[in-house]
């Protein structure tokens, strides 16, 4: 394997080196770390036609990449890593040291989960960059694709200095932050509104460039949208620094997370008055300066990114002297909504010991299977401490759900959930449960009573069917039709359960 060294001060000489080896349509890339992030990343780089190689920590999981089998759900993400694997642009291997000798360019997309504490846990960083230092027989740009604290490219930087055993080889350090949204994370790669790259270089600008230029440019053949792509504005690129890029990462999120936080606010204030949040927030993501993403109030956000980007950038202000009370109480806002939710439940069922509750949808969002943070899980949890009997149905989470609370009963299709339940939640807004028979719902029901999370629901068509409906900031559709439940136990046979 031939090995460049060029003085770091000769950047003339390292740029005509430079264009001959990126002006190409395919660069090689490795991408370390196979989770959300690092497998969308590294199959869309193949996509769009580079030579990409992807590794993991976890034998088990490159061994099912390997046979095409993608161990979470995301659309479109199986038929795009399948049909790369065909073509010999995408591979995976358990050997690390193998992807960091293969990569011009390394994606470090490894897991920063929170401390206990609040802050990020950047040991598995860490790990990668003395790998990287050793593994490396030719100069490397490393890209941070993880979601990390401002200055951590510094430490990383001094790291890869530190533990690298070839003098002659250089590290440029880049930050690339993602942001994608678990459900739509290919569509969010391969059409994103904004690129960001924090660079300290124009090596590293230029390669970055290289790497992003069918995406920037749209040359490549869209696996979203079978026909035609729908029209939308190019992406934006923005170059920044290293610190930039990062906390435009941490910012976004928090930012996002306190929206979310203000329109739950918004819909408590709605039901003291009389408001309808739906109409509320409608009409200001009108305003073009806020918009409407993320003013839909229910149970808070939950997932991996907002709830720990927002304690990481939390622990970052105090530490920087900032004291951060607004990102505070949104957090402190967001936790209070299982509570709310949870005295809606007692409220209407006035005792919950021994209830029979239907849960719909287990994941923190749509479109995933991914419950880390999800809500649903408090939700759970409190319902079994209080001694509900739970029944749940979530079309992709229930597997990863069972191994937390296996003493919930999983059903295989909505309406088994619903079969003589005192209670129906709504916990994930999954479309199907939209489009569910609720007039069938309404027969199998002890109870036709649905306390709905999500804001899933029309109030009035749930009434016209004839149900007992909560939800948030929206006014509470009671009926007074006389109500015939599926099974109402006799007196007897209650006093004998006692």
């Amino acid at each position: 394997m031939a090995v460049y060294c060029f003085a770091s001060s000769d950047s003339n000489q390292l740029l005509e080196w430079l264009e001959k080896k990126i002006g190409r349509s395919k660069l090689r890339i490795s991408v370390i770390g196979c989770g959300y992030v690092g497998l969308v990343t590294g199959t869309c780089l193949a996509e769009a036609g580079h030579q990409v190689v992807c590794t993991d920590n976890d034998p088990a999981r490159i061994a099912a990449l390997k046979a095409g089998v993608v161990p979470i759900y995301e659309p479109h993400l199986d038929a795009m890593l399948a049909a790369n694997l065909r073509s010999g642009r995408l591979s995976f291997t358990s050997d690390a040291g193998e992807a960091v000798r293969a990569g011009e360019a390394i994606f470090i997309c490894v897991g920063t989960p929170p401390l206990e504490n609040g802050e990020a846990d950047l040991s598995a960083i860490d790990n990668v960059a003395r790998l990287i230092a050793a593994e490396a027989h030719e100069s490397k740009l490393v890209v941070e694709k993880s979601t990390v604290p401002a200055q951590t490219g510094q430490q990383l930087k001094r790291v890869l200095g530190v533990y690298r055993r070839n003098g002659g080889v250089e590290f440029r350090v880049a930050s690339n932050p993602e942001f994608l949204r678990e459900g739509t994370a290919v569509e969010d790669f391969l059409h994103p509104d904004r690129v960001v790259f924090g660079v300290e270089d124009e090596v590293s600008e230029k390669q970055l460039r290289e790497i992003y230029r069918p995406i920037l440019e749209r040359r490549f053949q869209c696996p979203v949208h079978s026909s035609s792509c729908p029209a939308m504005q190019p992406p934006i690129l923005v170059v920044t620094t290293i610190n930039s890029a990062e906390l435009i990462k941490h910012a976004s999120n928090s930012f996002l997370a306190m929206k979310i936080s203000y329109a739950n606010m918004i819909a408590d204030v709605c039901e003291k008055v009389g408001g309808d949040i739906k109409e509320v927030t409608r009409a200001m993501g009108l305003d073009a300066r806020s918009g409407p993403r993320f003013l839909d109030a229910a149970l808070g956000f939950g997932g991996f990114c907002l709830p720990k980007d927002v304690q990481a950038f939390i622990r970052l202000a105090e530490r920087s002297g900032v004291d951060f009370t607004m990102l505070k109480e949104a957090e402190r806002v967001n936790k209070r909504r299982i509570d709310l939710f949870m005295e809606r439940i007692r409220q209407a069922l006035w005792v919950v010991k021994d209830k029979q509750v239907g849960v719909l949808g287990l994941a923190f969002k749509a479109n995933t299977d991914d419950i880390r943070f999800a809500p649903s899980l408090d939700v759970l949890r409190r319902l079994l401490a209080e001694g509900a009997q739970v029944r749940a149905y979530d079309q992709e989470a229930m597997d990863k759900t069972s191994a937390i609370f296996p003493q919930v009963s999983y059903c295989r299709e909505p309406y088994e959930v619903a079969r003589d339940a005192d209670a129906l939640l709504v916990l994930t807004e999954w479309p199907e449960f939209r489009q569910l028979d609720w007039a069938r719902i309404y027969g199998m029901m002890s109870r036709p009573l649905v306390v709905d999370g999500r804001n899933l629901l029309e109030p009035d068509v749930m009434k016209e069917h004839g149900f007992e409906y909560h939800s948030f900031g929206r006014p509470v559709e009671t009926v007074t039709a006389q109500f015939v439940p599926a099974q109402i136990p006799s007196v007897s046979a209650a006093l004998a359960s006692a």
